[in-house]
């Protein structure tokens, strides 16, 4: 993300803020810069002296000011980290808005209990950095404290990548470590770790570790280094049923439902709406150029005849009937109507319907 990257160069630079705010959906970004602030602002000795790492569970608003409102030891600067902060009570209530002004009593406790945190934004010690780790959600920014943290100091919203977005974020990682990742290697990681990008951070990682920096990483890496299938997986399964390729999706599908373990019925149902309603989405585009159908859709130029291809083997009638399968079967992997049917018997089932 790159405002996360530029708080990081900002900082690394000499240039601080007293205040920063890190919130949203999206944790992985949150930890980053928490990680940076803990390890890289202080040097050895002075974060004997001058780091604090407070967590939500076990303080208040009330000791968070009381530590930040120290002065550094032998040293600048006093950094303070509060982690999991969407665990304080206090900041969980949407203090300020209209909702909260009807609540009486609560309101009032709940601003009693702001009240240090507040007045301390106000006029924050320039000698502290205080780091508020705010993760899975965002604070109301009609709020009182989410004004008070915006006009003190630096906040970072951070949202959840799409789904559709995670193979480009997983190129672009890799680039910024010196290496090269092949399109569809990319696009299987995405499929198989979903948009939890501490989780693909942690595969692209060891995936680094044991491959020579520079080099292309292929599915076979993907393959040794990660375990999931080059041949068995799901991003070869749409490629199956885009080209209607019956013989190999079957192999695939009963490959699945031997290893359910590592092959979710509902990851791979998932997986497969959100490719048909991309193809679906292609098919309705009058400009179906490389650089069009990237801009409009995210999809990179490397895949373009796969798209072509399904477009042309499921006209607009079809596209309707599978997605409506996919629905259907979406809620019978989650225990809807499904009977005492297996995951594996479900996605055998699913496959032949759309392919028949």
């Amino acid at each position: 993300m790159v405002e996360a990257e530029k708080i990081k160069k900002e900082v690394s630079s000499g240039k601080f803020s007293p205040v920063y705010l890190l919130m949203g959906e999206e944790p992985y970004y949150i930890d980053y810069l928490a990680d940076f602030f803990e390890k890289e602002v202080l040097d050895e000795m002075e974060r004997e002296f001058n780091l604090s790492v407070l967590y939500g569970n076990d303080v208040d608003l009330a000791t968070i000011v009381s530590v930040a409102r120290r002065f550094p030891m032998m040293g600048e600067r006093n950094v303070v980290i509060v982690r999991e902060a969407q665990h304080i009570r206090a900041l969980t209530r949407k203090s300020g808005s209209e909702e909260e002004e009807a609540d009486g009593a609560e309101d009032e406790k709940t601003s009693g209990a702001l009240a240090p945190l507040l007045q301390y934004l106000q006029q924050p010690l320039a000698q502290t950095i205080l780091v508020v780790c705010y993760k899975y959600k965002n604070l109301d920014k009609r709020s009182q404290v989410f004004k008070a943290f915006s006009k003190a100091g630096v906040v970072l919203s951070s949202p959840k990548i799409y789904d559709d977005k995670v193979p480009a974020w997983i190129h672009n990682y890799a680039g910024e470590k010196g290496y090269k990742i092949d399109p569809a290697a990319s696009r299987l990681m995405a499929d198989y770790l979903g948009n939890d990008l501490g989780k693909v951070v942690n595969e692209l990682d060891k995936l680094m570790l044991n491959v020579p920096a520079g080099n292309m990483i292929n599915l076979d890496h993907i393959q040794k280094f990660i375990g999931i299938s080059k041949e068995y997986n799901v991003f070869e399964l749409t490629n199956a049923l885009d080209r209607k390729d019956v013989v190999k999706a079957n192999r695939i599908v009963n490959h699945f439902a031997a290893n359910p373990r590592d092959n979710s019925p509902i990851m791979v149902i998932a997986v497969l709406f959100s490719h048909f309603n991309k193809v679906l989405a292609y098919s309705a585009l009058p400009d179906k150029s490389s650089a069009t159908v990237k801009e409009k859709l995210g999809i990179n130029p490397y895949f373009l005849q796969d798209y072509e291809t399904a477009a042309r083997n499921y006209p607009f009638v079809r596209f309707v009937f599978v997605m409506n399968l996919l629905r259907e079967y979406d809620l019978k992997s989650k225990g809807f109507d499904s009977g005492d049917i297996s995951g594996g018997e479900l996605l055998r089932e699913l496959i032949f319907k759309i392919l028949h």
